[in-house]
Formats: structure tokens, C-alpha cells, sequence
């Protein structure tokens, strides 16, 4: 298998700019509406810089003329400014450029007096989400992992995510110690209402399949929502294969030390039979699987101090 670190730049990031004035009066912001009432969808690229394949999936989609025949479409390019620098020979680099957009989803921070170039993007966007009904966030991983949707914690994001049938895995989880993801913002993290968020991580950042993965994910939703009709020059559903197993989250594992090592070259979604094996090492202290069967979810392939390393689940569905 290809060192993630060393993965081919496969993709080629789009040109946004012919959507940088929308028609929102915020950048790279458009809004579509149909006659007929209906939800508020949002579909969202580039939280972070480096993560072509939403933006990719977006733009194919404006580009097919799409609207929706009832509610509200809005297309969202998040982090322009990170993704604007992205360097085929240095992909990692545009992740973020002051620090990642998607910790930042608390009133800490949005309400707080701190600035930086992520944080003023943040806020200018807010609005948009916060009218969401519901909101696919199109994400991409360093590792080779087989594609997952994060769901939250709410039993309408699960219910959301399995519903779509697509991709295989959907993973319900709580999030990062190091900060708030957008899924967990406001009303789509609360435990009663209707505000719906979900994350699809759409496989390795820079493989084709990933591209594919997040166009395939938006036309689901949409279609499944009865919002739009199959468009006529997009890409027709593949069959669905692999049936969906449901990871709950038992804990996430934050690195202590900047020496925090794996004992394997783990890519995700190993499930690890026996409980007490140890899977890393923490400046000295073994890190070990709490059960039998316990899933690997995105072991991160730079492990910082501070940062979750890898979190635990175990399947229940």
C-alpha cells in the first residue's frame, strides 16, 4: 500500500472562481430556491484547505445546471483562503492556514475576541448554517480508510446517515478534545429538533474514488430528500454492494506526548479481536483495546500532542 504521506496528487483541483461572488453577498456562497416549500440543504466543501474532492463534487454539480425542485440548495466553499495555496507538491500545507476551521464551532470561539483567518471565514458563514435544515459536510482522510459518515450523537443524524445507504460505514461519535466540528454546532448537535448534520469522509484525499464518493453523496441526499430528479448529465447511482454496519464511539484516544506511536500501520475500520491488546504506545504508556472487536476509526498519521490519536468503537449494527 502507497505511504499515505507520500499518496499521488490523483485529482486536480477545480477552478472556484467563477463562484466567488454567488449570489448570497458572501464569497463563494450560492443559494438556490424552488417554488415549492421544502428543506434547506447545505452542501459544504473545503472546511479544509487540502480536500479536493468536495470541492470537485461541488463544482460538477453547479456545472450540471442543477436545481432544486422544492426547498433551498446552498453550495458552500468554506476555507477558500487555505485551499487557494494548495500545492500539488506540498498538499498537506493548505490544510488551514492560522488554524483548522473545523474546531472552531463553539460561541468560545466564534463569540470570542481571538482572530484569525479561519475564525473571520467562520463567522462570515455562520448565518448559512445556522439556517440549515440539513447540512452534508464533504470531508476526505490521509489514510487509505474505506469511506464512513460521522453522524454525531443525535438519533436523527444516525437515522440520516443510514438512511442514505451509502457509504458502508457510519461511525456515531462526539467529536474532537481539541475543539468543536461544524456537525457539532448549535442545533444539529442538540438532542431534540429537526436540525440535521452529517460528515462523509470520502477516503483518501487525493485518490479519483474520493471525488466520486462525495458527488455520489450529495445526488443521494438530494434524490432521497425528493429535491431534485436524477439530472440527466450526471452520473448515474452505483448499486449499493456492502451493507451498512453502525460504530459507536466509546472514547477517544488524545495523544499526551509528541512521541505517541502506533504499533501498526493502521489505515481505519480494523476491527481488533481480543480486548487488551495494545495497539500504541504514549511516551511509555500502553494504549490497549477496552473490548473484544474494537474498531480503529482514523488513527491520525501525525499524532500531536493534544490531538485525538484514534478513537475506539464498537459495532452495533
Amino acid at each position: 500500500m502507497t505511504d499515505p504521506l507520500f499518496a499521488p496528487v490523483e485529482l486536480t483541483p477545480p477552478d472556484i472562481a467563477p463562484y466567488r461572488r454567488g449570489n448570497t453577498g458572501i464569497d463563494h456562497v450560492t443559494s438556490l430556491s424552488a417554488a415549492e416549500p421544502g428543506p434547506h440543504v447545505v452542501l459544504n466543501a473545503l472546511v479544509h484547505g487540502n480536500e479536493l474532492c468536495g470541492a470537485i463534487a461541488l463544482d460538477a454539480l453547479l456545472r450540471m445546471g442543477l436545481r432544486p425542485t422544492r426547498g433551498r440548495l446552498t453550495f458552500v466553499f468554506a476555507n477558500t483562503a487555505a485551499y487557494a495555496t494548495f500545492d500539488r507538491q506540498n498538499p498537506y500545507a493548505s490544510r488551514y492556514l492560522d488554524e483548522d476551521f473545523n474546531r472552531l464551532w463553539s460561541p468560545e470561539h466564534l463569540d470570542g475576541r481571538r482572530d484569525s483567518i479561519e475564525l473571520r471565514r467562520a463567522r462570515a458563514l455562520r448565518p448559512v448554517y445556522e439556517s440549515a435544515d440539513l447540512l452534508l459536510d464533504l470531508h476526505s482522510m490521509t489514510a487509505d480508510t474505506a469511506p464512513l459518515t460521522l453522524c454525531g450523537r443525535t438519533t436523527r443524524g444516525r437515522d440520516l446517515a443510514l438512511g442514505l445507504g451509502y457509504p458502508a460505514w457510519v461511525v456515531a461519535d462526539g467529536g474532537h478534545a481539541g475543539g468543536k466540528r461544524l456537525i457539532d454546532y448549535g442545533n444539529f448537535a442538540k438532542p431534540e429538533g429537526s436540525h440535521t448534520a452529517i460528515l462523509v469522509e470520502c477516503g483518501q484525499h487525493w485518490r479519483t474514488e474520493a471525488a466520486t464518493v462525495a458527488l455520489e453523496s450529495c445526488l443521494r441526499l438530494l434524490l432521497g430528500l425528493e429535491m431534485i430528479e436524477q439530472p440527466a448529465n450526471g452520473p448515474r447511482m452505483r448499486p449499493r454492494t456492502d451493507p451498512q454496519r453502525l460504530v459507536e464511539v466509546t472514547e477517544a484516544i488524545t495523544a499526551a506526548s509528541e512521541r505517541f506511536r502506533f504499533t501498526a500501520p493502521f489505515v481505519g475500520m480494523e476491527v481488533i479481536g481480543r480486548a487488551g491488546t495494545v495497539i500504541g504506545w504514549d511516551d511509555g504508556r500502553a494504549i490497549q483495546t477496552p473490548y473484544n472487536d474494537c474498531v480503529l476509526i482514523m488513527p491520525a498519521r501525525r499524532v500531536k500532542a493534544g490531538q485525538t490519536a484514534v478513537r475506539l468503537g464498537r459495532i452495533v449494527g
